[in-house]
């Protein structure tokens, strides 16, 4: 009884604001981004000043999510947000999600030519859901240390990127990274900051 009780507490306290949802199509890379960005702001800032960001060693090994991960990061000025990954696979209910977060970070595989048309379908459906027309959006072209993968302005063509920005109503970031080597994870960071510190 008291672990419900504490549990409920815990429910209530937590605001939409802190809450980011991360999004994309199954193997896409949400997990080991949660990790590595988890890991940076953990290990001590120092060692990327003088290291960089490509130099965060071997990933850590994931598993394709069934269900949802939380992982809380602390930002500047100890502004603190929960990103709420949900599995590829919960597709169909990632609406339920919707209400219940102020921003949207949404992955596609820059490699996997076969989900391109799939992820573009789920990006529409996200951008279109009633709850998330105000909250911000970063897309995010994973795998781009591999060397088989198109150019972004082939994707953004396969995508109409152009055109969804165009006729988006929310505001739309786009970035190139690689979860695995961590190349472009600083920008990420930095639009997390953006968008949570005011």
């Amino acid at each position: 009884m008291l672990r419900l009780a504490s549990r409920c507490c815990w429910k209530s306290e937590m605001t939409s604001n802190d809450i980011c949802l991360v999004l994309g199509a199954t193997s896409v890379g949400k997990t080991l981004l949660l990790k590595r960005l988890q890991n940076i702001l953990f290990t001590q800032p120092i060692f990327f000043v003088l290291h960089g960001f490509d130099e965060l060693g071997e990933p850590p090994s994931t598993l394709p999510t069934v269900g949802t991960n939380l992982t809380d990061l602390t930002l500047k000025r100890k502004k603190k947000v929960t990103l709420r990954e949900l599995g590829g696979c919960m597709g169909p209910i990632w609406s339920s999600y919707f209400r219940d977060c102020a921003s949207v970070i949404f992955m596609v595989d820059s490699v996997n030519i076969a989900q391109i048309s799939s992820s573009c379908i789920q990006l529409l459906s996200v951008l279109s859901a009633e709850p998330l027309i105000s909250v911000s959006v970063l897309i995010l072209f994973n795998k781009r240390d591999m060397h088989c993968t198109m150019s972004l302005t082939e994707i953004k063509s396969l995508f109409r990127m152009d055109d969804i920005i165009a006729s988006a109503p929310q505001p739309i970031t786009t970035l190139e990274v690689s979860a695995r080597s961590g190349q472009g994870l600083q920008d990420v960071l930095h639009w997390l900051e953006s968008i949570t510190i005011k």
